[in-house]
């Protein structure tokens, strides 16, 4: 399967090239670094380079504590990271420490096409390669086995689909597998899928528990705050289609019952503020992208911006996250949690599964059945003073108990990747 795969990738990529520039053409890409999709656009500093590659937001935000990690372990050491899209671009340059930010450099990932990946390879030539939950390109795998490039697969996630898709590719896919030095499983479920493919997982944990707090704006939280002046407010956060009328639903049902509600709104994507916007045309909202500051009379705010998660978690008492009452398979509930925040989800989670059961026992986390059960979990939540502090601070706890994990996984990448 791997001798196909390389050339049916070799002859697409004409089409390939024409579906980046269509992707620059919608915003999907940064026009003037397209190049670096095709390989282009190295530059390796002198000494020890660490490769990292997180796919989209998600894998990015995992990778930012490890960075940090590694930045400390290995002080001469450079970081490349690569990502695939804008928005985890804009992410790693908002977040990364002033002090790290000069030791890392971002390129955007080349698409896996043979040539393409060996222009990258050979161009960078790192010490180790990082790649992060399961972006998993067999080009990219096994071009880097062959320049002897050590190989890490960190907080490595195996869904059961993935896994079924694993097993039918064979032993073209336990190949790849066994180039990983380590594989650093999620959890017990992941390892286990893991396993059954032939590779030696570890159970490391999850490093998405280890993320520090999402950052926000002091002042703009202080005049936000005070312009809510301590109104019951909760958040619907990293919503997709279909969640945000969810929400809106359950505020005009609670909104007669709780005066002076508030009902913040994150759609995952912020580029949805004009849709999401538009459903809750019968109440008053105001945008955050217009920069529009909530008044008196406001119902919604909706935060329709990239960066602002923590800003709006903070203004919260209670917090839905969404992608769980809709096919997605959940979004991130240790961000809210890790924010004192007592958390609501619907049952679709597959993707942080463990996670949820683990916050769930903790006690600082609801399952809801489904939608129509938001407008009841929220009040509950919201009206009741004792159950927030015990599930915020329940919380608060279990989100602190991983934050060792990034300085031993960085520990262990050192010790695989090539000596300076």
């Amino acid at each position: 399967m791997l001798p196909l795969w390389r050339g049916a990738t070799t002859l697409a990529a004409p089409l390939l090239r024409l579906h980046l520039r269509r992707r620059a053409a919608r915003g999907k890409e940064m026009a003037a670094r397209l190049p670096e999709r095709e390989g282009h656009g190295a530059a390796r500093p002198p000494g020890r380079l660490l490769w990292l590659h997180a796919a989209s937001v998600g894998e990015t935000q995992s990778a930012l504590p490890l960075l940090d990690a590694l930045a400390e372990a290995d002080p001469s050491a450079r970081v490349l990271l690569t990502t695939g899209t804008v928005t985890s671009a804009r992410l790693a340059e908002a977040r990364l420490p002033p002090a790290l930010a000069g030791r890392v450099l971002h390129r955007f990932a080349p698409l896996d096409v043979p040539a393409w990946v060996a222009r990258f390879l050979d161009g960078w030539r790192p010490d180790l390669g990082v790649f992060v939950e399961s972006e998993l390109w067999p080009n990219l795998i096994e071009g880097a086995a062959a320049r002897g490039i050590p190989l890490a697969l960190v907080n490595a996630r195996m869904s059961a689909r993935s896994a079924r898709l694993w097993r039918a590719s064979g032993a073209a896919g336990r190949r790849l597998l066994g180039r990983f030095g380590l594989i650093a499983a999620q959890g017990e479920a992941d390892a286990a899928r893991f396993a059954a493919l032939g590779a030696v997982p570890v159970v490391w944990g999850n490093l998405k528990h280890a993320a520090p707090p999402l950052p926000a704006d002091e002042a703009e939280l202080a005049a936000l705050s005070a312009a809510l002046g301590g109104r019951p407010a909760w958040i619907a956060a990293s919503t997709h289609p279909g969640e945000e009328a969810a929400a809106l639903a359950a505020h005009r049902a609670l909104a007669t019952r709780i005066p002076g509600l508030l009902t913040i709104l994150a759609p995952r994507h912020p580029e949805r503020g004009e849709e999401v916007a538009a459903l809750a045309r019968d109440l008053p909202l105001a945008r955050r992208s217009l920069g529009e500051r909530p008044g008196p009379a406001t119902q919604v705010l909706l935060f329709d911006t990239i960066g602002e998660l923590g800003l709006a978690y903070r203004l919260a008492r209670v917090a839905f996250v969404g992608g769980s009452l809709v096919p997605r398979g959940g979004q991130n509930p240790v961000e809210p949690a890790r924010l004192g925040l007592p958390v609501l989800v619907g049952p679709r989670h597959a993707n942080f599964a463990e996670t949820v059961a683990a916050l769930r026992q903790a006690g600082a986390l609801r399952v809801l059945p489904g939608a129509g059960a938001l407008a009841e979990a929220v009040s509950a939540v919201l009206t009741d003073a004792d159950t927030r502090r015990r599930m915020a601070e329940a919380g608060l706890a279990w989100a602190g108990s991983a934050e060792g994990l990034p300085a031993r996984l960085a520990a262990a990448l050192l010790r695989l990747a090539r000596p300076d």
